[in-house]
């Protein structure tokens, strides 16, 4: 019950924030909050969004499989947020885009333009939906199932709530809220942190030495090349996934957009760039100090390393608090990121699709309804019930973002035309290309792609969009 009471308190505050910003709101307020947000509140709260449930729960888990590798990641992310604030930003700010891909639009064309945000709706849709599922049932399991509360139940209830705290205020209501929750999870994490710590009987010093001479801590791979851990796999993956999954992402550029002018808007983006790094240590370091304290107390470890943090925090083994520090991390964690999710669907489907960005009648409507699919595509997962399913998903949703980073990687890198009408068949047949040849690699040899696939998948995009220009017989001198 103390959970339950945890958070509608947690809720209440959300609710209470979006009153005080959602005050004589209109469309822009919703898709820009009036271009008056502060940056490093935007950066803050970025964070937040950046990291979901899922992550607030897996990243301590990796040490189990891959160590302390994925900060090779968080390093190329480094480089990719000085690209997207330096190559993209200035781009955006210059046509005073509200949705990014209306860039395609001016520079490739109207199918060019459609292609991109249906392919930005079907990917966010999907990947968030999933992510927000997950942790659903993480709480269902670990917290509302003993005390009766349905799954439809739990997953309406939390849906609705996102939906009521921003269905006025939209984007200037999540530039605060986001920054709340960022705290909340921040200060949950720290505090578990110290927990497991007092009860491996370290001190602070202690447990940094004790992390550095682990065996899971291990950062760098640098001989293996058929490795997925490789570094420069993992670092090149790095920066295109930050380039395409942030840069090109509607969900998280439009907070940037809010902000005053392009200088502020990189002010954010550089410095929201380097805190993801120590952000993500901060999680690492709990699953390996996690392996430490199963080690001592005999625990046997989970199959999964998604099961670790779970395992002691949820399960009460650390105590009712860290089960309460627990529900609020994770619970903040989903919602900053479901929340942006559902404004940036709404602002792209009446933007981008409906074409009517100052119909306000239409984005009250859309809001309702995105939500509502939103929560038939998370209950359609839990009957489905399926792991293969759910990792299906996740494949797809990669293999979608590759078109996207084809289409703006043409229309900023070239002065060429392409032939419109080809574009969506372009973009669709990229995907099952680079899906035969990942099946045929994968069967000829011992390598796998991993996260290089979007690079790939880009990269054939774009040589399509290339030789459809061909017929065409006048370069564009459009920028």
């Amino acid at each position: 019950m103390l959970i339950v009471i945890t958070i509608f308190a947690y809720f209440a505050i959300l609710l209470l924030i979006s009153r005080f910003t959602a005050k004589k709101t209109d469309n822009n307020t919703f898709y820009r909050g009036n271009q008056r947000s502060p940056w490093y509140m935007v950066a803050f709260g970025m964070i937040g969004a950046s990291i979901s449930g899922i992550t607030f729960v897996s990243v301590p888990g990796m040490v189990m499989l891959t160590n302390m590798t994925y900060l090779q990641m968080c390093i190329g992310f480094i480089f990719g947020y000085f690209a997207v604030a330096f190559l993209l930003l200035p781009i955006y700010y210059k046509f005073n885009l509200t949705t990014i891909y209306s860039y395609l639009q001016d520079r490739l064309g109207m199918r060019s333009y459609k292609t991109g945000a249906s392919f930005f709706l079907l990917s966010k849709m999907t990947g968030a939906a999933v992510r927000f599922y997950v942790v659903c049932i993480i709480l269902q399991k670990f917290v509302l199932e003993g005390i009766g509360v349905p799954f439809p139940v739990t997953v309406i209830a939390m849906v609705g709530l996102i939906w009521l705290y921003t269905r006025r205020g939209g984007i200037k209501t999540l530039v605060w809220t986001d920054t709340f929750q960022t705290l909340c999870m921040f200060v949950a994490l720290i505090l578990i942190l110290f927990e497991v710590i007092s009860d491996l009987h370290f001190t602070v010093g202690d447990a940094v030495v004790a992390i550095a001479h682990d065996t899971h801590s291990q950062i760098f791979v640098w001989n293996d090349w058929i490795s997925k851990q490789n570094f420069w796999k993992q670092f090149l993956s790095g920066i295109f996934i930050v380039i395409v999954m942030t840069g090109l992402d509607q969900d998280m550029m439009q907070k940037n957009l809010t902000c005053k002018n392009l200088r502020d808007a990189q002010k954010d983006m550089c410095s929201y760039g380097f805190a993801f790094v120590p952000a993500n240590l901060l999680f690492l370091s709990l699953g390996i100090l996690l392996l430490m304290l199963a080690h001592q107390q005999g625990v046997a470890l989970p199959k999964q390393g998604d099961d670790l943090l779970p395992m002691f925090a949820a399960s009460g083994k650390l105590g009712d608090t860290v089960v309460i520090l627990f529900t609020i991390g994770v619970v903040s964690a989903a919602f900053s990121s479901a929340d942006s999710a559902l404004t940036a669907l709404t602002t792209s489907f009446c933007v981008d699709i409906c074409n009517q960005p100052r119909n306000e009648h239409l984005r009250k409507k859309a809001h309702i309804g995105i939500a509502v699919l939103f929560t038939l595509f998370i209950l359609a997962f839990k009957a489905v019930n399926s792991t293969s399913v759910i990792n299906a998903i996740y494949i797809l949703c990669s293999y979608t973002y590759g078109p996207l980073l084809g289409l703006f990687a043409y229309g900023l890198l070239t002065r060429r035309d392409v032939s419109d009408k080809w574009v969506p068949y372009i973009c669709i047949l990229s995907p099952f290309i680079c899906l035969i040849l990942n099946i045929a690699v994968s069967k000829m040899t011992n390598y796998t792609f991993g996260y290089e696939l979007l690079m790939l998948n880009g990269s054939l995009t774009f040589i399509g969009l290339y030789l459809s220009s061909l017929k065409r017989h006048h370069p564009s001198i459009r920028l």
